[in-house]
Formats: structure tokens, sequence, C-alpha cells
């Protein structure tokens, strides 16, 4: 069995709407077990520094006004092959893309305003999960 963990934020837009319950109630009900939570309010260094990785692309000043708009809520989550199911069950990036009755789908307006960002497996989801989780260590269990 590969149990490990992952990270999603559900952004301000969705926090804004009172979707948080929703979110977690859909997560939970698809066996994803919520091991952390953090309502927080990223600052400009906060939101620049976690997506470092986009610096220097054209939406990059946009998505980190967009995330220090409002508050959003961390959740770590863990659940077998955890970063691969969360991103099926999000959805595509583009709301008017995703699947029907994925997070996105149901809730997103556009690209910026998607509801949630989950880590990508590619990238270092446990630096992700560190940012607003110190001490997460191993995502693996």
């Amino acid at each position: 069995m590969n149990i490990n963990q992952t990270l999603l934020l559900i952004k301000p837009d969705a926090v804004r709407k009172h979707y948080i319950g929703e979110i977690l109630g859909r997560l939970e009900a698809a066996g994803f077990a919520v091991t952390g939570l953090a309502l927080r309010r990223l600052d400009r260094e906060q939101a620049e520094e976690f997506y470092a990785i986009h610096r220097g692309k054209e939406f990059f000043p946009g998505l980190v006004e967009f995330m220090t708009s409002g508050p959003l809520v961390a959740v770590r989550l863990e659940a077998e092959n955890a970063c691969q199911r969360v991103r099926e069950f999000v959805g595509a990036t583009d709301p008017a893309r995703a699947a029907p009755g994925t997070i996105r789908a149901d809730f997103g307006t556009s690209v910026r305003t998607n509801a949630v960002h989950a880590s990508n497996p590619e990238e270092d989801v446990r630096r992700e999960l560190e940012f607003f989780f110190p001490g997460s260590g191993d995502t693996r269990r």
C-alpha cells in the first residue's frame, strides 16, 4: 500500500464563498484523511516564496495578488496515492475544462479563481507541506 501525504489549499475565492466545509466533506467522503488544517492569510513575501517556481511567468504577479487577497485554508491530506488522486479529484486548472463533479468544475470560475491548489507530484510536495505544516517530514507513511 502506498500511503502518502499531499497538500491542498482552499483558495481565497472559495473561502469567501463559504465552500470550506463542502470541499472538506467531499475529500473525506472520497477516502482522504485530513491530518492537518490551518487557516492562514499570506503576505506578499510568503505568497512569492510559496509560488517561487512560477516567478518570472506572466501570471505570477496576479497570482500573488490573488493569493494575498484573503484567508486560505491549508489542508494536509493522507491516502493511498494521495498526490495523484487529489489532483484527479480537483480537476483541470481551468474550471471550464475540468471534469463534471470535480472541485474546480463545481466551485471554480476561472484559471486563477479555481477554488483550490493541489500540490503537483512533479514538483516539491514536501516543500509545500513544510511551508504550512513545519515538521511534516516524509510524505510517505
